[in-house]
């Protein structure tokens, strides 16, 4: 496999992917997405993610390393304290890693998820 590059994340045209499948509230929160690498062989997928603003539960199974690109958002754990979340952070969430998202400002992403 060759590198891949995600040429200009902060602006590049992402496809609508729909709603979040957990919404608390209103207003739910719609999300955008391109993969940039698939190796489902390997439970490895990267790209870039967007979300506008809206309150949801996270229940994604895989680990994530993501660098936020654009936006602001607090995530709050299951059992820890909020952690506010502002283009030019980066974040790394554990396997089974769940908790709450509330995003205030459309967020966008580049992730790796993965397994270990």
């Amino acid at each position: 496999m060759q590198p891949v590059l995600i040429s200009n994340a902060t602006k590049m045209a992402l496809p609508d992917v729909g709603p979040v499948s957990v919404p608390v509230g209103q207003p739910v929160a719609q999300l955008k997405c391109s993969e940039a690498v698939s190796l489902p062989d390997k439970q490895v997928e990267a790209g870039v993610w967007e979300c506008t603003p809206g309150v949801w539960s996270r229940q994604v199974k895989q680990a994530e390393l993501c660098h936020f690109v654009a936006g602001h958002c607090f995530f709050t754990p299951e059992g820890g304290q909020p952690m506010e979340i502002r283009a030019g952070d980066a974040v790394f969430f554990p396997l089974n890693s769940r908790g709450i998202w509330d995003v205030r400002e459309t967020v966008r992403k580049t992730y790796v998820t993965f397994t270990y």
